[in-house]
């Protein structure tokens, strides 16, 4: 049951983590943060806000795809 909880906090963790990169990607590209260069080399080491946007997706799929096994892994041990 622990692994369950700390699969649990984890996926909520990395959710956060991976929304606050998919909007720093966008606020990068769209120019909203500040200049494109200048806010790219500021925030992140990456080369290219695509790059921060790509990162943030994969990032948001093992997030979704570790929530779904701890909630698995939850809904098994409550048939029991």
């Amino acid at each position: 049951m622990l692994f369950s909880h700390l699969a649990r906090a984890v996926a909520y963790l990395t959710l956060a983590f991976a929304l606050f990169r998919l909007y720093l990607g966008f606020g990068i590209a769209s120019g909203f943060i500040g200049p494109y260069e200048e806010a790219l080399a500021r925030y992140t080491t990456d080369s290219s806000s695509g790059d921060v946007i790509d990162s943030a997706v994969f990032t948001l799929v093992f997030a979704i795809a570790l929530g779904t096994l701890a909630e698995i892994s939850f809904a098994i041990r409550k048939s029991r």
